[in-house]
């Protein structure tokens, strides 16, 4: 089962939780054991598992994404202008897996799954791909 997703960002650098949107599909779909896959079709964004507990940890990673990839630099010659971009988004990576056992996501105390905007205020989609045992 493949599921579509829209979300819409509304800074330039977000971090949007997505783990209670994929936990209702497993509910939905009645998945009690498998794996899922949350993949970003996106070259300026990105799928990361972080914590969910403490929103300082959001602030802290995005503010360090701006330190090692600036937003402008003087030797990017992308035309778009949004190289930073581009490289906070290969640093996160276009795709998590996570395993399903129970009926749950196993994620750990504090984990959530993420959507990974670094060039918004976008309207952007992710995808949930389900697989039962």
């Amino acid at each position: 089962m493949l599921r579509k997703y829209t979300i819409r960002t509304s800074t330039r650098d977000e971090m949007v939780e997505v783990t209670d949107t994929v936990q209702q599909l497993m509910r939905e779909m009645g998945v009690k054991e498998g794996t899922i896959i949350v993949y970003c079709p996106h070259t300026t964004a990105g799928i990361t598992i972080n914590e969910n507990a403490d929103p300082d940890v959001k602030r802290d990673m995005i503010r360090r994404f701006d330190e090692v990839y600036p937003w402008h630099h003087e030797l990017d010659r992308h035309m778009e202008g949004n190289t930073a971009a581009h490289m906070k988004a290969s640093t996160v990576g276009a795709s998590q897996h996570v395993i399903v056992t129970g009926g749950q996501l196993l994620l750990g105390t504090w984990q959530g799954i993420y959507f990974c905007e670094f060039d918004g205020p976008r309207e952007r989609t992710f995808y949930v791909k389900v697989s039962k045992e």
